[in-house]
């Protein structure tokens, strides 16, 4: 049900703001957003045709990908004065630019179309947006204090077990092997759970941060998530990590590099990073932090699910 974060945007229902629903890829944006909060909506008696939801990445609606045929097309479902509108717009960053015939210098883009329709004060945006060209976390910034963040996770336990029910030892202990994410529930088997987590972790995720950063060596990237998945709660900084990875590697690996590949590993929300909270200025600079990978099932996968720790 994710009443948690459902509860959070209905919250957020009507403050004047777009709000941004933010996350790491398959952890549930989309229903919450097309399904939860579009039931909401239905049962506070929002009428469906002021509701406007588009997918735009299903190919059917490729043409709204054009900034301007998108702007003309809301402008259109919005039209009769008097109504309040909610406008749900999944995968954002697939509108792409479009050149101002009076000035080639000049794009319009998605930021535009969405920032002028809720200058007009008539309708309330939702959107999300991530793949390898723009994660999401690149949308909540762009709209430039018009933007109201909501960021999710993967399911919680609570979340899981209000699902699953039954022994909550079992279920703690499937969940602590496994992790949270919403699609493992409709699975069974423990191979496609873990063919599943693989996939979804190779294909998508790591595929994103190459293919968006232009990461020229993707095997320091991996090196990079298999040492912080393995030091989960010790203290790391990009000094220590390229000193362990050189170690390892028997080749000179720079700290400078690993640092911003671990930037681009927390830009797409596989993992956080955690500072100390008594440090201040140049110091909290210096000072080594932890890291935590979004799901423990990912973590699992990484170290090959043994139970040591």
């Amino acid at each position: 049900k994710r009443e948690n974060y459902l509860n959070r945007l209905i919250a957020k229902r009507d403050n004047g703001f777009i709000k941004i629903i933010t996350g790491v890829r398959r952890c549930g944006k989309s229903f919450l957003l097309f399904t939860l909060y579009k039931e909401y909506l239905l049962q506070s008696e929002v009428s469906p045709d002021c509701i406007i939801a588009l997918a735009l990445d299903n190919a059917l609606n490729a043409k709204y990908r054009d900034p301007l045929v998108l702007s003309q097309y809301l402008e259109e479902r919005t039209a009769e004065i008097g109504k309040r509108y909610y406008i749900f717009l999944d995968e954002i960053q697939f509108v792409g630019k479009k050149k101002v015939q009076s000035n080639p210098e000049i794009y319009i883009t998605f930021y535009d179309v969405l920032n002028g329709l809720q200058e007009k004060g008539y309708a309330d945006i939702y959107v999300t947006g991530s793949n390898s060209k723009m994660l999401s976390k690149d949308v909540a910034t762009e709209f430039r204090g018009r933007g109201d963040e909501l960021h999710i996770a993967p399911l919680s336990f609570k979340e899981y077990y209000d699902f699953v029910g039954g022994s909550k030892e079992e279920k703690l202990t499937d969940y602590m092997l496994y992790g949270g994410m919403p699609r493992l529930l409709a699975l069974t088997d423990e191979k496609d759970k873990k063919d599943y987590l693989s996939s979804l972790y190779s294909e998508l995720y790591v595929k994103d941060i190459v293919e968006r950063n232009g990461i020229e060596r993707e095997d320091i990237l991996n090196d990079i998530l298999d040492f912080l998945a393995s030091q989960i709660s010790s203290l790391t900084n990009p000094t220590n990590i390229a000193n362990a990875l050189t170690s390892m590697k028997n080749e000179k690996v720079n700290s400078t590099l690993v640092s911003n590949y671990v930037q681009h590993i927390i830009d797409s929300f596989l993992i956080s990073v955690v500072k100390r909270y008594d440090v201040k200025g140049k110091q909290l600079l210096k000072t080594l932090g932890k890291h935590y990978i979004i799901d423990l099932g990912f973590r699992n996968m990484l170290l090959g699910y043994r139970d040591a720790d």
